[in-house]
């Protein structure tokens, strides 16, 4: 019944331009008591974060609504496939999700990162997936549609993420990305896109099917984007960005935080810029991981200290700015930790030549696409093989099972910030590297030794924030009450 209440209050936010802030105050108010005052699981300051995350997910797209960067009809249309069909779905779906654990012995993740395509039209410095317009690596689309089904049906997900390459290059069988989101117009995709390549007809088909939101890829204002992405490609940016605003598609902004660019997302005016004059609806930060083009670039990496001013910056940034910003290492808390290894609320990945790996940013499978569905198995089986279980064991272990009391989730991934117990005790010896970089990252001793080096200094500049502004607070509330 709650959740039929937030459903109707937040179509009326599209309809009801007179009461609005009476609405907004509403929600506000459901917002805090169903995730902070009604939780009795997880440490008060978590769940202040996640309400103080969801509080500014919702005033950034109503701020877009009302500049008309965000037409009412994609707004409804999203209220309907994302919020009523992916964040809700676990009621929505609760006696699928309990025959899956029946069966299984562990729920389902929430959804999968697939990167069909490892074909770029860009070249940029550091590239995770060392993309490039040369390359052929492209799953067909007859196994892109058996993919985004199975996540459908099986794991009863209505959320998948896109990423690349560039997914806007995809082409198989005569079909593009376009039709998989047409024909998939009940799941809800996130698509992680260079935008150079997101003309007027492509976004007022996105606007359309309203089941699509972009998060366009930038390094900071023009001179670093360019630097890193090329000459031009800022502009291509911008005008993606008035394509989308037209056509009332909501728009992500996605960026890699690099030693180059640290000052820069420091600074108000990054996000004054992109918030509040382009229409940015959300963004999503990742910290350069070193893999990929970048896998012996340590100057790159954002060093330890920088890394804590980032997370005081992206406190600031969703109590006091309301913009909907998620650093997907900083923001550990809002998941409960590491959200790889295929764990319930979490997810897997599968590239462009159908290898499943743990994360993004876990370059290393044990599992094909192809040789499961060549053997009469499905991606479930995946789940279920040594590598994924040792990782979901750790993530348990360190405070997913134990949310009252959990281990540091200001580090809360398994490769970059646990580097040394991720090769002892998760990286089976049978993993396959996914590219030749990850293959020689195993046998660098170097490598080795400057990631375990980060993750100790780090965890000497989190511990003290962790001890005293997360668990000593839940233990003094929990003295005096």
């Amino acid at each position: 019944m709650r959740n039929f209440i937030f459903s109707n209050v937040l179509h009326e936010l599209a309809n009801n331009k007179v009461s609005r802030n009476l609405l907004m105050k509403k929600l506000d108010s459901y917002l805090y008591s169903s995730i902070v005052e009604n939780d009795q699981q997880n440490l008060q300051e978590v769940q202040e974060k996640k309400y103080r995350f969801m509080r500014s997910m919702l005033r950034s797209a109503v701020r877009n609504v009302e500049k008309g960067y965000f037409s009412k009809a994609v707004f409804k249309r999203i209220i309907h496939v994302l919020v009523e069909n992916s964040f809700l779905n676990r009621q929505k779906y609760s006696d699928n999700l309990e025959d899956f654990r029946e069966q299984y012995g562990e729920y389902p993740p929430n959804f999968i990162v697939l990167s069909p395509t490892q074909r770029c039209n860009l070249n940029c410095t550091g590239c995770y997936a060392s993309s490039n317009a040369r390359s052929s690596a492209t799953l067909p689309f007859h196994m892109v549609d058996s993919i985004v089904h199975e996540v459908r049906n099986k794991f009863h997900s209505r959320f998948v993420t896109i990423s690349g390459g560039e997914p806007f290059m995809y082409k198989s069988e005569g079909k593009t990305l376009l039709d998989l989101f047409e024909k998939y117009d009940d799941v809800f995709f996130l698509v992680y896109t260079n935008g150079t390549l997101i003309t007027r007809e492509v976004a007022e088909r996105l606007g359309k099917m309203g089941n699509v939101t972009p998060a366009i890829s930038v390094e900071g204002f023009e001179k670093e984007t360019d630097e890193r992405r090329g000459k031009g490609v800022h502009q291509k940016i911008l005008k993606a960005f008035e394509n989308l605003r037209n056509a009332g598609v909501p728009i992500g902004i996605s960026v890699t935080a690099t030693s180059k660019n640290e000052d820069i997302l420091l600074d108000d005016s990054f996000y004054q810029y992109y918030f509040d004059q382009q229409g940015v609806t959300y963004m999503w930060q990742f910290q350069l991981m070193p893999m990929g083009r970048s896998s012996t670039d340590f100057d790159l990496m954002v060093e330890p200290e920088k890394r804590v001013e980032l997370y005081r910056k992206w406190e600031y940034l969703i109590s006091e700015r309301d913009y909907c910003v998620a650093d997907f290492w900083n923001s550990g808390v809002l998941v409960n930790g590491c959200i790889a290894y295929g764990r319930r609320g979490g997810y897997f990945y599968i590239d462009w030549n159908g290898n499943i790996m743990p994360c993004v940013f876990v370059p290393y499978y044990v599992d094909n696409v192809y040789d499961l569905y060549n053997n009469g198995k499905t991606l479930v089986d995946a789940l279920f093989s040594d590598f994924m279980k040792k990782g979901r064991e750790w993530i348990r272990n360190y405070g997913q099972a134990y949310p009252h009391e959990p281990k540091n989730w200001l580090m809360p991934c398994s490769i970059r910030d646990h580097y040394e117990n991720f090769r002892k005790n998760i990286l089976p010896d049978r993993a396959k590297g996914e590219s030749q970089e990850a293959e020689e990252t195993l046998r660098n001793d170097e490598y080795y030794r400057r990631l375990v080096q980060y993750d100790r200094q780090l965890e000497k500049l989190t511990e003290d924030i962790w001890e005293e502004e997360y668990k000593k607070t839940a233990k003094e509330e929990s003295q005096s009450s």
